[in-house]
Order: C-alpha cells, then sequence, then structure tokens
C-alpha cells in the first residue's frame, strides 16, 4: 500500500471512533514538553544570579591571597568570613533545585543533610585543630541564632506586612519538643560537671573520662533520637511536612548541581582552613573572646542560607515554611551536627564534650524556653519578633564582655 493510503487508512481509523460533533471541534494542538536545559553560560548565570549575597563571592581570591602572603590574621579572618557566606546560599539554592526533582520527601532529606553543610565544614577543621571551644560555641550560637534571631526577623518583617501570622502548630510543636530534647541531653553533662567538680572542668582523672564517656552516650542516643525524626518526617507522618511553599521548576541540570556540590565544598574547605587558623591571632589582637567568634560571628556564615530564605517566606505570608527553616536547622545542629562531632572527636582523638559551662547552658535553656512559649500557640505578630530579638542583643552583649578564658 502506497504511504498515501497508509495515511487515508490511519486518517479512517481515527475518525470511526469519534462522534459526528467531535468532527466540528477544532483539532487539540499538540502537547508540547520543555526538554531544553540550560548550557554551561546560562547555568552560571542562574547561579551568580540566586541572590544578592553571592557577589560576595568576590572575596574568595582575596581571602586566598591574605593566606598566602601572611597578611593579618584579623584580615584574613575578615576576607575568608565574607568569602564563605555566598557559599552556605549556594549550597541551600542546590539543594532547592535538586529536590525539585525527586519530590518533597527526598528533597526534606536532602535539606536536612546539606542545609548546614558549610557550619559541618568549619566545625569539622576547627575539631581536628583542637580548637574545641570554638566548636562548642559555634554550635551553641547556630542553635541560639536560628531561635530568636531567625524566627525573631521572620516575625517582625511577617507581622509589617500583616496583622498576624499563622504557622503548623504540629510542625512547631514537634521542632520545639525535639530541641528541648537536644536541650535536656547539653543540660545533664553541665549538671553532672557541676555535681563532680563545681564550675571547673577537670581534664585528668576519673572524673573527666566519665564526663566524656556520658558525653559520648548521650551522642549516641540524639543520633537515634535524630534518625526516627527522619523516619517520622519522611513516612509516617510525612503528611503533616507538606508545607505551602509553591513548587517551582528545576533551573539547573543535575550534572550541574553535582560540580556545584562538589565545587563549593572544596573552596568552603580552604576558606573555613585559613579562617579558623586565624582565629587564634584575631582574637590577640581585637581582644574578642573566642567564645564571642563562635557563638556570635561563626554562625552567621552557617545561617546565611536560613536567614534569606525564611526571611522571604514570611514576607510571602509563608510563615509555616520560615518556621520549618529555622526551627528545624536549629534541630538539625542540636540532633545531628553536635552528636556527631562528638562521635567524630572520640574518633580522631579529640575530647569534645557535650559539657557546656554553666553560663552558656543557662543561656541556651533561656533561648529554648521563649522560643517554645512564642510558637506553641501557632500564632505569630511582630511584637512577639521584637521579644526574640531582644533576648538575642542581650546574650550578645553578654558574650562581648566575656572574658577569654
Amino acid at each position: 500500500m502506497s504511504q498515501e493510503g497508509q495515511s487515508l487508512v490511519l486518517n479512517y481509523s481515527d475518525y470511526s471512533s469519534t462522534s459526528s460533533e467531535d468532527l466540528h471541534k477544532p483539532p487539540t494542538p499538540p502537547t508540547v514538553f520543555n526538554v531544553s536545559q540550560p548550557n554551561i553560560r546560562e547555568s552560571i548565570k542562574i547561579i551568580i544570579k540566586c541572590s544578592w549575597i553571592n557577589y560576595l563571592l568576590i572575596f574568595i581570591p582575596f581571602g586566598y591571597l591574605a593566606h598566602i602572603f601572611r597578611w593579618s590574621d584579623t584580615w584574613i579572618f575578615i576576607l575568608n568570613f565574607l568569602a564563605i557566606l555566598p557559599l552556605s546560599k549556594l549550597y541551600d539554592f542546590a539543594t532547592v533545585d535538586a529536590s525539585l526533582r525527586v519530590g518533597q520527601s527526598i528533597g526534606c532529606l536532602l535539606n536536612a543533610t546539606f542545609g548546614n553543610a558549610v557550619e559541618l565544614i568549619v566545625t569539622i577543621i576547627a575539631l581536628t585543630k583542637g580548637e574545641l571551644r570554638v566548636v562548642q560555641a559555634s554550635l551553641l550560637g547556630a542553635i541560639i541564632s536560628n531561635l530568636l534571631l531567625i524566627i525573631g526577623m521572620c516575625f517582625v518583617i511577617g507581622g509589617y506586612y500583616y496583622h498576624q501570622q499563622v504557622f503548623n502548630q504540629t510542625i512547631a510543636q514537634t521542632s520545639s519538643g525535639l530541641i528541648t530534647l537536644a536541650c535536656i541531653g547539653l543540660v545533664i553533662p553541665a549538671a553532672f560537671n557541676f555535681a563532680v567538680n563545681g564550675d571547673t572542668m577537670d581534664e585528668s582523672g576519673d572524673n573527666s573520662r566519665q564526663l566524656l564517656n556520658l558525653s559520648h552516650g548521650t551522642a549516641i542516643v540524639l543520633l537515634i533520637i535524630y534518625i526516627l525524626y527522619i523516619y517520622f518526617q519522611l513516612k509516617t507522618h510525612s503528611n503533616l511536612y507538606q508545607v505551602e511553599e509553591e513548587e517551582d521548576e528545576p533551573q539547573l541540570t543535575l550534572s550541574v548541581i553535582l560540580f556545584l556540590f562538589v565545587a563549593v565544598t572544596i573552596v568552603a574547605a580552604f576558606s573555613a582552613e585559613y579562617l579558623v587558623s586565624s582565629i587564634e591571632g584575631m582574637v590577640e589582637s581585637s581582644g574578642l573572646s573566642k567564645t564571642f567568634v563562635g557563638l556570635i560571628l561563626l554562625p552567621i556564615i552557617g545561617n546565611a542560607a536560613e536567614f534569606t530564605t525564611a526571611i522571604n517566606a514570611a514576607m510571602r505570608n509563608k510563615m509555616s515554611f520560615a518556621i520549618t527553616i529555622a526551627a528545624g536547622s536549629s534541630m538539625q545542629i542540636a540532633l545531628f551536627i553536635t552528636p556527631f562531632l562528638v562521635l567524630l572527636g572520640w574518633i580522631i582523638g579529640q575530647s569534645l564534650t557535650l559539657y557546656f559551662h554553666s553560663f552558656e547552658t543557662v543561656v541556651l535553656f533561656i533561648s529554648v524556653i521563649i522560643t517554645n512559649y512564642l510558637i506553641l500557640d501557632g500564632k505569630s505578630n511582630w511584637l512577639e519578633g521584637v521579644m526574640l530579638l531582644a533576648t538575642y542583643t542581650i546574650i550578645s552583649l553578654a558574650f562581648f564582655f566575656y572574658p577569654n578564658d
């Protein structure tokens, strides 16, 4: 049969199963699928323009040069501090873009894994160098910064645009409960040390070994709780975490996302290495304490992505998404990163414990209490945000005058 005859047969078979009314309808246009993918140049433009913070990437070579030519430790710290800020945002952008391809459940797992990647890189490098006070202070500062500074700013900015905002109360209660549990895991070692040694740390003898063993056991328990929480979020109660953030289309190819993860990790590792190495000299020249540097300054690096994303969500009245970001990040640091670093220190021979000084423990307890009190009702306004920011300001002032011991 000729090609024309085949076409006639096909057309006849199509119309034979069609009603007379359908014959007078205009033909349905074919569905067009957008399969075009951005090339390398377009991908670079998308990555650079995803946030204004990325303009700080210019400080990466300056931080490297400052280390190579041995500038002052203060300049090395400042330049590498500014260089790491956009890297945190790039991690967040790549994670969000990748999660759009795999669904919301796996996307939550990706965010949990990579959301605090820069924070984890900085603390691991500090741990390997024996900067245990910097590690502890940065972990504590990251938890407090998320609870007080980020949630406080979300409440204030969201309250400026809306009279009152509501968010998922179940998510808030679950996150606050887990953060409280993690706080208990940090308070008990401090209470144990106070009961045995007073407010000092006995770095030799059986008491120190018992405190270290207590920290290792508590870290294992917290990690188990974190794994159970992931199972709770992804499997048994995944419907609770279907927050109202709209679904966007992926902007990057998977190969570009993978390359971005690898490149940002390598650059962040070098910048964090230079940053941590300069802390000692910067502290001596500036008069600041290591506790202030770790608790106030370093969390700004790790929380840059959460800060911008949560604020944008609050401005669009997506407060459930903002709370999920801020409280979820604190929970991940308390239940995953902190115990992971304690166990990693156990493996590499660094005696990192969950013992914090009494003043730091009280500060953490106060931060958790006031945050839980303000978010448990599932509603927010600008005055509640002012309360959280005032608490964070008082804590910052206290640690600014905290002695460098």
